[in-house]
């Protein structure tokens, strides 16, 4: 519903700035603005973009938790969708994505709910890592049984 309500009111009001920004400043100005937001935007993008990876990087590397870069990059990458959609009020919203504050206030948001589901450790009786299945195995010679241990008799 909200995904609806977005489709319908975010073209609105991009119709009545542009109308509003025309009025003021004219055809050919108003166009100029809007490519130059979409080229300094881009550079931003890439710029922020680039930062974010190596953050991203890092942290896979073991040096931090990634979930911080990817919840950024994924914000760096939406900025960038809205900065390449003429328009004012998407031009807007995505350079105040672009700014780390912005994303930071928005990050905690997220991260307020979110509820995490993951291994235990070592001191909550589970394995100390995700990757690891604990287990019992007991090793069988084929020569002894003369099977190969996979056969039921």
């Amino acid at each position: 519903m909200w995904l609806l309500i977005a489709f319908i009111v975010v073209p609105l009001i991009e119709i009545a700035l542009f109308i509003e920004v025309g009025g003021l400043i004219g055809l050919w100005p108003t166009l100029a603005v809007v490519v130059l937001t979409a080229v300094i935007g881009t550079t931003l993008l890439r710029r922020q973009g680039l930062a974010e990876m190596n953050r991203l990087r890092a942290a896979l590397d073991g040096q931090g938790d990634p979930s911080a870069p990817l919840v950024h990059g994924a914000m760096i990458l939406f900025a960038g969708a809205l900065l390449l959609t003429p328009g004012f009020f998407t031009d807007t919203v995505g350079f105040a994505l672009l700014l780390p504050p912005v994303r930071e206030v928005i990050f905690a948001r997220i991260r307020e709910r979110i509820i995490v589901h993951g291994a235990r450790g070592r001191d909550g009786g589970g394995p100390a890592r995700p990757d690891i299945i604990e287990g019992d195995y007991e090793t069988v010679d084929p020569v002894e049984r003369g099977t190969s241990g996979w056969t039921r008799h």
